[in-house]
């Protein structure tokens, strides 16, 4: 799994201009899944994600977590994580999952956040989706399983 996470002061996504999910203050963030990912991945990366201390504590240190500030999540699948641009001008997505498998892990990502007690709101998988959001800080890191 590969996910592009932002600390975010609010975020949303629309699908067919309509809002399907909507977070405060929280993280943002893009889920890629390739073919090996697995369940255990899943929960790996969620409880890397819920417990990274990247949010302000009352000395204006990153010593904070999503947990530790009540922080909310928008989870949006993002297959393209996974083009490799490495030649050529189009980018290949071989190492993208399929629909299946990916709906699978992205599925028990989302699960394994809510289990954490963590409120995450979602896009729509497979829909071309239209994502707003600030960046607070701005604050962006890399998360991968593997």
């Amino acid at each position: 799994m590969r996910v592009v996470l932002q600390r975010a002061k609010r975020a949303e996504v629309r699908v067919e201009g309509n809002v399907v999910g909507r977070i405060d203050k929280g993280l943002m963030l893009l889920v890629g899944v390739t073919h090996e990912d697995s369940l255990e991945d899943a929960a790996f990366v969620a409880d890397k994600i819920v417990n990274l201390r990247i949010f302000e504590d009352e000395n204006d240190k990153m010593n904070l977590s999503l947990l530790n500030v009540g922080g909310e999540i928008l989870s949006v699948s993002q297959f393209t994580l996974y083009g490799d641009c490495r030649k050529g001008r189009r980018p290949n997505f071989m190492d993208a999952a399929k629909p299946d498998h990916a709906t699978k892990i992205y599925q028990a990502f989302n699960g394994k956040l809510r289990e954490k007690g963590v409120k995450v709101e979602t896009g729509e998988f497979g829909a071309m989706m239209e994502v707003d959001f600030i960046n607070d800080g701005p604050v962006t890191l890399i998360v991968e399983s593997k």
